[in-house]
């Protein structure tokens, strides 16, 4: 018997598919929405999990990281999947929905279930009882100084300033050379890409051309005054990178024996080295001109991005100091948190870790062991990725490959490796779902 109330903060894609898991377990649920009293700068609708940007939920491909998370929500009974499932509309390989159709039908189903209850207000303090915030990238002022009092100040951030992620195997490995300057440290953390003055002239100079993001009036008022785009730097000189981000100092190129006259570092993102961080490279960009001009780079001809620059106004914790692996806060394990306040970005991201906070929010009230997805998951990895204090310089990120532990034998074609990582990761969630029928074989829809 689950006699408990949860009370559940905040009504996009996380919250909504949290608050009907919980329900669809027998909990009742009061689901705190601020819209349409209190609206966010990037909302136009009272709707619940509304989509304030594209209505495309990225790669429907199961040999992709986003369609292999597409198969692993199906798995765990995603109520968000099945309604864009019902609500698609035709977008080639990718999964796209009516966007109108998919948040009325979460906000009708919401309404609707007998063990929720909707209400329409602000939450400026902690409710009682078992709690998940899941406010979203654009948490509301007077939440975010409940937030600050939670997890401390210095653990939150209110500027998405993140700089691309490459594939490492991506990467010309015959012209970027793992070095770090002076010859400091092991010499594997970064990866350097060596340019002569040529290349970097010319790099500079479609740098500065690029087309750039148009920024919301929200975001133009804050963002810059934290820090700068590279392309604006690069504005201010010809060699203002260089001297910069770019310096060479304290490196050598072992193809030439000299100094280059600029360099690119790469820092791994993660402990297995398969995704590099473009150090310095936060950017207003286009993504399709950071594709164009970063390809400019001497060894990065070819790279895949598994993450494009982004800069803009977003408010998220360091999740891998406050959070346990079940999305528990470490200081108060009454509170879960969910969505893109964890910084798990992307659309499904959100849902799947609203599922798995509520998920462990029933494994809590049900005296069982927490919930946690195998790590050579995609899911897993996320929550690995978002939750590990050994992850540094920790910025929002998506499902994608390069943060999975490397397969056991290297598969050079892409496709083919791929679909070894998909396999895998499939399998594993399989096997872990299987292994719990106290919390996924429990639904009373």
């Amino acid at each position: 018997m689950i006699p408990h109330q949860v009370t559940v903060i905040g009504g996009g894609l996380a919250g909504t598919e949290a608050a009907l898991q919980l329900a669809d377990r027998g909990v009742h649920v009061t689901l705190m929405e601020m819209r349409p009293a209190i609206s966010g700068p990037a909302h136009h609708t009272d709707l619940l999990a509304e989509l304030v940007c594209s209505n495309s939920l990225k790669s429907d491909d199961p040999a992709t990281a986003a369609g292999c998370l597409k198969r692993e929500l199906e798995l765990y009974g995603s109520r968000v999947l099945e309604a864009a499932r019902d609500c698609a509309v035709p977008a080639g390989a990718a999964l796209a929905v009516d966007r109108r159709m998919f948040s009325e039908r979460l906000t009708r189903t919401v309404e609707q279930h007998p063990l929720i209850s909707l209400v329409r207000a602000q939450a400026t303090s902690l409710p009682t009882g078992p709690t998940i915030i899941a406010t979203g990238p654009l948490t509301s002022p007077a939440f975010e100084a409940v937030l600050s009092d939670l997890v401390g100040e210095t653990r939150l951030a209110f500027f998405d300033a993140a700089a691309p992620i490459l594939e490492a195997e991506s990467l010309d490995h015959g012209v970027v050379f793992p070095a770090s300057r002076y010859g400091k440290g092991e010499g594997r953390d970064y990866l350097n890409a060596p340019m002569g003055r040529e290349e970097y002239e010319r790099f500079v100079d479609a740098l500065i051309r690029a087309h750039r993001v148009v920024s919301k009036d929200f975001e133009r008022r804050e963002l810059f005054a934290a820090c700068q785009p590279i392309e604006e730097i690069a504005r201010t000189g010809i060699d203002a990178l260089r001297f910069g981000a770019l310096k060479p100092v304290g490196l050598t190129d072992p193809r030439t024996g000299r100094r280059p006259w600029a360099v690119v570092q790469l820092r791994a993102e993660n402990r297995t080295a398969t995704a590099y961080n473009m150090v310095g490279f936060q950017t207003n960009l286009t993504w399709p001109e950071q594709e164009r001009v970063f390809r400019l780079i001497p060894g990065l001809e070819r790279a895949t991005f598994h993450r494009f620059g982004v800069m803009h106004r977003n408010t998220f914790v360091d999740s891998p100091r406050v959070l346990d692996p079940s999305f528990a806060l470490r200081s108060n394990p009454d509170i879960w948190l969910a969505g893109q306040i964890t910084g798990t970005e992307g659309y499904l991201e959100a849902a799947a870790t609203g599922l798995l906070a509520a998920v462990n929010v029933f494994a809590r009230l049900s005296d069982a062991p927490p919930f946690v997805p195998p790590a050579d998951s995609v899911l897993g990895a996320l929550v690995a990725y978002a939750t590990d204090p050994g992850t540094t310089h920790y910025q929002p990120m998506h499902v994608n490959y390069g943060i999975l532990p490397p397969l056991p034998s290297p598969v050079r074609a892409k496709r083919e490796r791929q679909n070894a990582y998909a396999v895998r990761s499939l399998t594993s969630a399989r096997n872990a779902r299987a292994l719990r029928p106290d919390l996924f074989e429990v639904r009373k829809r």
